[in-house]
């Protein structure tokens, strides 16, 4: 029998990815079950990417085989052993096993400079679609803008006498709302805010860019980004703004379809000094665009003019990392080339090294194939981080089957992929803008229509079956590594299947204190009580069973244990002295009985 774990630093000297040149040691191990192989029959077989593997001849220990390499060169490699004539080779949740043909494991190799920014880990996000957080004072509507009469109302969804949904209803959520609950979000221990786009733009979403140098006049002023960057920061928060460098509005200065703007945009005339921002195909009717969304106009990134725009000393990213934000989420990064994502790096790390950037990205970041091409996002040179879906949906999968298999799989799979500097900066999600609400999911409530989405509520019931499933959810969440961000109202149980009805009005009349009071103990055992433990603490998984995980975060001085128990059967744990329940606020006897359908921290 032969043992091989990449999450075992007995196996794999490094756990996860590897910085360039740095030395790595495999080791595979045979007990004494009496299969002998010869001391030059094992084998590591190496590959960058998809060009043909190499085989490196392994040496004999008294225990198995092992063998030490140095990786010059950046980038994404595969490998599996061979161990006389059969390939033994990456099997279920990583270990290995012999198989026919080989599954290959991967090995991610970053630049050895490549560092990310220390103070998002161990935090608390919180996102906030602007429009629909919190309304202070009233600002003036402009032209083709529906205000709401009443905060909370149904937002529009059905679409005109066109059939077109035009997003251009709002309730006038703005900065100053924002600032005037930053008390709130402190009391959440929030550390990290992301907003939603608040540049001008036609729609409610304002992911239609109209003028990226100004900020949406129903959200408020610079003046009033200012107030709000130096009002949060004097309670530990950072902002971090929505960067969407895809594509524009066509109702935009740059594009200008319907001349509202003072500008000679791209569909106007030729001459337009942005007409090489755009790719025509038929002009001026016919060009590119997001995902063949004609109000979004895809942008051509090579355009040295729209580099100089967005990159440059006077520029898009530098004017508001001016104001002191922390960073920026950057919308739709797989339709962002490589060498701009670079570029954009590079202005943003020139203006404030410490700045984030985070992409929007849905799979595994590590090896995402975007346009036929192999992504580079976190070879050091482009992303510190990105959005976790892959862990969302695998939290998603496991509190509703109790299966802990495929949950097990995604978290081995991320530490096993990414850079630990960006493991723990990961942005957990449980839900966002684009997503349906958590509640709705995890009490399985959904529809087929907007017309039934508009009319569903959950009933009393289904709200404390979706409430109690979130909180093993959200328990998930704060302690696996990474950051977890909150979608704002998630923690008063706001309901709410797709967009828009996942975009509804924050309701500050909710009454779930209780439930709002589990998410202000997790970010507390998060950030005040554990810091060290959930910034970059090691993860080990101690016990698995079916509907059963137990799992420790370890840092140098604290150990945290944190168990779901969704099966039907009762377990006893053995602890050592000094443990403490974090959820029932007592010391824990040496014999801890973990009851079944029940969940919890354990910390010494």
């Amino acid at each position: 029998m032969y043992y091989y774990n990449p999450l075992d630093r007995a196996c794999k000297s490094q756990i996860g990815a590897i910085a360039r040149a740095s030395e790595i040691t495999f080791h595979i191990f045979q007990d004494d079950s009496g299969e002998n192989l010869s001391a030059d029959s094992c084998y590591i077989e190496l590959s960058a990417d998809d060009l043909p593997r190499k085989q490196y001849a392994m040496k004999r220990t008294d225990d198995g085989f092992c063998i030490t390499l140095r990786i010059h060169r950046v980038g994404l490699y595969f490998y599996c052993f061979k161990i006389g004539n059969r390939y033994f080779s990456c099997g279920n949740l990583k270990r290995g096993r012999f198989t026919e043909k080989p599954n290959l494991w991967q090995l991610t190799v970053f630049d050895a400079n490549f560092s990310t920014p220390e103070w998002l880990k161990g935090g608390v996000m919180y996102q906030i679609f602007p429009d629909r957080f919190h309304k202070f004072g009233d600002l003036p509507v402009p032209e083709g803008k529906i205000l709401h009469k009443s905060w909370g109302e149904m937002p529009c969804f059905r679409p005109n006498e066109h059939g077109k949904v035009l997003n251009c209803d709002f309730f006038g959520g703005n900065l100053r709302g924002i600032e005037e609950k930053l008390d709130y979000l402190q009391s959440l221990h929030v550390s990290t805010v992301y907003l939603n786009p608040i540049f001008e733009a036609y729609s409610n979403h304002r992911y239609d860019t109209g003028d990226y140098m100004k900020i949406d006049s129903l959200l408020g002023t610079e003046d009033d980004l200012r107030s709000l960057v130096l009002q949060a920061k004097k309670r530990g928060i950072k902002l971090i703004l929505d960067g969407v460098f895809n594509h524009t509005g066509d109702n935009s200065r740059y594009f200008n379809r319907y001349g509202k703007y003072d500008s000679v945009g791209a569909y106007q005339s030729k001459n337009s000094p942005y007409y090489g921002w755009y790719h025509f195909t038929d002009y001026p009717n016919r060009y590119e665009s997001w995902w063949g969304i004609e109000t979004l106009p895809a942008v051509e990134e090579r355009s040295q003019s729209y580099q100089d725009f967005i990159f440059g000393k006077d520029g898009v990213l530098k004017k508001w990392l001016g104001f002191g934000i922390g960073g920026y989420r950057l919308d739709v990064a797989d339709e962002l080339p490589d060498f701009f994502l670079e570029k954009l790096r590079d202005s943003v790390k020139e203006e404030n090294e410490d700045a984030v950037i985070i992409g929007e990205v849905w799979e595994d970041a590590t090896n995402k194939i975007a346009y036929g091409q192999r992504r580079q996002y976190l070879h050091g040179y482009e992303l510190d981080s990105v959005m976790n879906y892959p862990l969302k949906d695998a939290i998603i999968q496991f509190v509703l089957s109790g299966n802990t298999t495929k949950f097990r799989e995604t978290i081995f799979t991320l530490i096993d992929h990414y850079p630990k500097q960006v493991l723990d900066c990961l942005m957990n999600v449980l839900g966002t803008h684009d997503t349906a609400r958590i509640l709705n999911v995890l009490c399985e409530k959904r529809c087929n229509n907007k017309e039934e989405m508009s009319k569903t509520r959950l009933s009393d019931e289904e709200r404390a079956l979706g409430k109690e499933r979130m909180k093993i959810a959200a328990l998930l969440q704060f302690t696996l590594p990474g950051v977890p961000c909150i979608y704002y109202g998630d923690e008063i149980a706001m309901e709410g299947d797709i967009d828009p009805f996942c975009r509804k009005c924050f309701d500050w009349n909710a009454h779930e204190e209780e439930f709002t009071d589990y998410y202000r103990m997790l970010g507390d055992i998060r950030t005040k009580q554990y810091p060290s433990v959930f910034k970059d603490g090691a993860y080990r998984e101690i016990f698995a069973d079916d509907g059963f995980l137990l799992y420790e975060r370890k840092s140098q001085s604290n150990r945290v244990l944190v168990y779901v128990n969704l099966s039907k059967k009762d377990y006893s744990l053995t602890l050592e002295e000094g443990y403490h329940d974090l959820f029932a606020k007592k010391p824990c006897a040496s014999t801890y009985q973990i009851q079944a359908k029940s969940y919890g921290i354990l910390a010494k």
